[in-house]
């Protein structure tokens, strides 16, 4: 038996205000999925990545061997949890593939739309 479960765009107890303005969740819509039973349950919606095309380069870096990317991103942005930047100005959905590879070339860029000097 195959159960079709439909979000609907109604507000949830979760705000989108519940994230601090530097969270990659900030200013995203808070939807609510009603289960079968009823049940609300609140989420944020997708978050897509945005064009890299949108980040003015500050830098590059190429990754050494044994680096963790909120080490890189400490280093570069002044705060490890900050690493999701590097993740959308460089186009990965996983962190990881930003440092698996020794040598790979990483943009350091100023925040999406904020225009280069």
């Amino acid at each position: 038996m195959t159960i079709s479960i439909q979000p609907t765009a109604t507000t949830a107890p979760l705000s989108s205000t519940a994230f601090a303005a530097t969270s990659r969740y900030s200013g995203l819509p808070v939807l609510t999925l009603t289960t079968p039973d009823g049940h609300d349950v609140p989420y944020v919606a997708r978050r897509m990545l945005p064009p890299t095309a949108g980040f003015a380069v500050l830098q590059t870096y190429a990754v050494t061997q044994g680096e963790r990317l909120d080490n890189i991103t400490a280093r570069f942005l002044g705060d490890p949890e900050q690493f999701w930047r590097l993740c959308d100005s460089n186009g990965a959905l996983r962190p990881d593939d930003l440092t698996a590879r020794i040598g790979r070339v990483l943009r350091i860029t100023l925040p999406a739309g904020v225009p280069g000097a």
